[in-house]
């Protein structure tokens, strides 16, 4: 808080005084101090009386002029015989108050007269929330990458705007990378899963049924039955899933006895890395433990069976149902070989097509 002859001055100015008056009342306050010595001394006065010297006079009559000129606030337009008089004088910090008020005003004159009139129009909320969901998705993307996003959807936006409403990340945190559930979706994509069920007969037999799905889209990839499951039979199985170079690189399973030393072989032979489940854990071999959930709610449970090739082809014409018609939750209502989307321009009559011997029924649009 500056003191003396500058609080008064600061009053001053507030209250909207002429720079006459200013400067008066300023002297008056600060008679027989340092400050008045200061600025008496160089107009030859002596009396402390501010105005006397012709120098004093001169400077009164100037002033008008350069407020008509200058049309601003008195601070713009400060004598010259007050400044002279405080940086002569002795009190402490009175002239690094002044020159800090002085840069203040710079600072202020300048920015207001710089100001934008115009400028680029402001980004709307839903630009801004667009941002942030991009950013938040893709976290490994740039400023450069979002707004080449946000120019293929046709919205005009700089890419200075992408980068002032992007979320920046706080001080000292881990580098950008990839949610969880993205990253077991890049792994999934590279292993599959496999198991035994089992499927009761007309007689009271049972048989094995065996199935490999994949993890990447859910896709059956092999499914059989045997009355006999020998490792022979097994090992011709893992060769008919996964023929040539088709084979994943992790591949799921239980620890059943059937997976004897020749299969383990036979998955070392195709260049599969086995990944065997903990005892009694059947949740670490989710996606094979579901689709034998669904062979057995969505046909098991509609039919008996009656001997092995009955169960056979029961089980061929589900894997071409599952694969090319079944609409999947983890597919986004798709099936794992996607269907193409039928609108009216297709057809105004919708027909049905019979799945899996009239089980089930798939719809398609035809003309009429």
């Amino acid at each position: 808080m500056p003191c003396g002859p500058l609080r008064g001055a600061a009053e001053f100015w507030r209250a909207g005084y002429g720079r006459q008056e200013w400067q008066d009342e300023g002297l008056r306050q600060c008679a027989g101090s340092d400050v008045a010595l200061g600025l008496a001394e160089p107009f030859g006065t002596g009396s402390g009386e501010f105005g006397s010297s012709p120098a004093t006079r001169s400077l009164s009559r100037e002033a008008p002029i350069t407020e008509a000129c200058t049309g601003r606030s008195p601070l713009l337009g400060i004598s010259p015989a007050l400044l002279a008089g405080l940086a002569a004088s002795t009190v402490p910090g009175a002239a690094v108050t002044v020159v800090k008020w002085h840069r203040m005003g710079f600072r202020l004159f300048w920015r207001w007269k710089s100001r934008s009139r115009v400028g680029r129009p402001r980004a709307t909320p839903e630009l801004r929330a667009l941002i942030r969901r991009m950013a938040e998705a893709n976290p490994t993307w740039g400023a450069p990458r979002i707004h080449g996003e946000l120019l293929k959807l046709g919205m005009a936006v700089g890419q200075t705007t992408v980068a002032r409403y992007m979320p920046r990340p706080g001080r000292g945190a881990p580098k950008p990378s990839p949610t969880w559930r993205n990253f077991l979706r890049l792994h999934l994509a590279e292993s599959a899963g496999m198991d035994f069920f089992v499927i009761p007969t007309a007689t009271f037999g049972v048989l094995l049924g065996f199935v490999v799905v994949s993890h990447r889209d859910r896709r059956i990839l092999h499914l059989n039955v045997t009355a006999h499951p020998t490792e022979e039979w097994t090992k011709q199985q893992l060769r008919e899933a996964f023929p040539w170079t088709s084979a994943p690189r992790y591949l799921h399973r239980d620890r059943d006895k059937l997976y004897s030393e020749g299969v383990r072989a036979t998955l070392t032979h195709l260049g599969i890395r086995e990944v065997p489940s903990a005892a009694r854990c059947p949740w670490q071999n989710p996606y094979a433990e579901r689709v034998i959930g669904s062979i057995r709610r969505e046909l098991l449970d509609h039919v008996v069976v009656l001997n092995e090739a009955h169960a056979r082809r029961l089980l061929r014409e589900y894997q071409r149902y599952y694969n090319a018609s079944r609409t999947h939750l983890s597919r986004g209502k798709d099936a794992p070989e996607t269907r193409k989307v039928q609108g009216p321009e297709h057809g105004s009559k919708v027909i049905e097509l019979r799945e899996v011997f009239g089980l089930h029924h798939r719809y398609e649009r035809r003309a009429a």
